[in-house]
């Protein structure tokens, strides 16, 4: 072992950092902080050396187009934005009601009921029993023989609805007009079955349609496609039918139609055009109209002709309308009767003058703006609107009131 205490002693000792002398007299925060991790006996890992998250500046997440609004602040018209909220809010009112009256006897098992969220208008996994205490005056809940709990309309609710029913009976020949005037606006002069069955409230349809167009022999017929679809043609065109809103009101305010759309001329800036004088230029792009009576499949489809005749179909289409309007859902199951493109959304959004969309970009409700007031109510309203505001009414009564009560009798 000598030799391995003189190959010891011979080895030279290394000289800690903390001994060597520094050759800058002033060292800065980095060289200070090497040096005490470098001689520091002791673990650092204790040591915070990310941001706590509670700390992190949180990350604003994209709107989604399920929540992200239409309209931004400046262009946002409250009025409308209600009627969108009102019409959810009566969601349940309104599909249930519908539900119901096709039900034998007009009543349900309330433990069936809480299964058809989805038809009765209410969030899935939610009480049905909930909903229904919103409107005691219109619902009930009663005890079966069978000792199960049911639910109906009430006494009050049942006569509603037959007040419904005549209005419904005194408005068919109207109805069958809008039909009318939908086929004659389709591109092969026929719609399938299903589709105005699925609109048949946005236009005040009756629910039995289906079996009163057989009384029309002279305007409908019934055809099997392929594949069974049952279609509903047209049989006879009427030209005095083929008039749309706008053509009757250029009669009486031209300078209105006018201004009902825009489609501006492409022109430099060099131009230096006075407004007067770009709206008279722009006019040559607006006039004349195209008819939503015409053959639209003819039209190229990006050319300005059927831009405006895609225009056209849709203000004529929102005029047949109760409210004067319709959502996404009613304007997407038209869209290959009537040529629509994908693009429709844009389109619309292009002609702020006419037309108003509200709600979200998934879900907005596009609106014909001079059919309502500066308040943001209907300028003439169908018998069917006038009852419907009504059932509303009744809906957020929690008791009947005297005056209600002498009106009803």
């Amino acid at each position: 072992m000598a030799w391995w205490r003189l190959l010891v002693s011979k080895t030279p000792t290394a000289t800690p950092p903390s001994l060597l002398p520094n050759p800058n007299p002033n060292p800065n925060r980095l060289q200070l902080s090497l040096l005490l991790l470098q001689t520091s006996p002791f673990s650092t890992s204790f040591l915070i050396t990310k941001t706590p998250k509670k700390f992190k500046k949180k990350r604003k997440k994209d709107e989604s187009p399920r929540t992200k609004l239409v309209q931004t602040q400046p262009n946002l018209i409250p009025h409308f934005e209600h009627i969108v909220e009102r019409d959810a809010h009566y969601r349940f009112l309104t599909k249930s009601r519908d539900f119901l009256s096709k039900q034998p006897h007009r009543v349900l098992r309330l433990d069936d009921a809480g299964k058809l969220h989805r038809e009765l208008g209410f969030p899935r996994g939610r009480k049905i029993a909930r909903f229904l205490q919103r409107h005691p005056l219109l619902f009930q809940t009663y005890r079966h023989v069978d000792n199960k709990m049911w639910i109906g309309f009430t006494e009050f609710m049942e006569d509603l609805l037959e007040q419904e029913r005549v209005i419904v009976d005194s408005m068919e020949s109207d109805r069958v007009n809008k039909v009318r005037k939908l086929l004659m606006m389709s591109s092969n002069k026929r719609i399938p079955l299903s589709k105005i069955y699925h609109c048949r409230s946005l236009f005040g349809i009756p629910e039995d349609f289906r079996d009163r167009v057989s009384k029309y022999p002279n305007y409908f017929r019934t055809v099997i496609e392929e594949g069974g679809k049952r279609m509903l043609e047209l049989v006879n065109w009427d030209p005095l039918l083929a008039v749309s809103t706008l053509e009757r009101e250029f009669i009486v305010d031209e300078e209105k139609v006018k201004r009902a759309f825009r489609f501006p001329v492409k022109h430099g800036k060099d131009l230096g055009l006075e407004k007067e004088d770009e709206r008279k230029l722009n006019l040559l792009n607006s006039l004349p109209l195209v008819s939503p009576y015409s053959d639209g499949s003819r039209f190229d489809l990006w050319t300005l002709e059927a831009e405006k005749y895609r225009v056209g179909v849709l203000h004529e289409f929102l005029s047949l309308t109760l409210e004067k309007r319709a959502s996404i859902h009613h304007v997407v199951e038209f869209k290959e009767e009537f040529s629509l493109t994908k693009h429709t959304y844009q389109m619309l959004f292009k002609q702020p003058r006419t037309f108003y969309l509200a709600g979200t970009e998934m879900n907005w409700v596009v609106f014909l703006k001079d059919a309502y007031d500066q308040n943001g109510v209907l300028i003439e309203k169908d018998p069917q609107v006038v009852f419907n505001e009504k059932l509303y009414k009744y809906a957020e009564m929690k008791e009947m009131e005297q005056g209600c009560v002498d009106q009803w009798k």
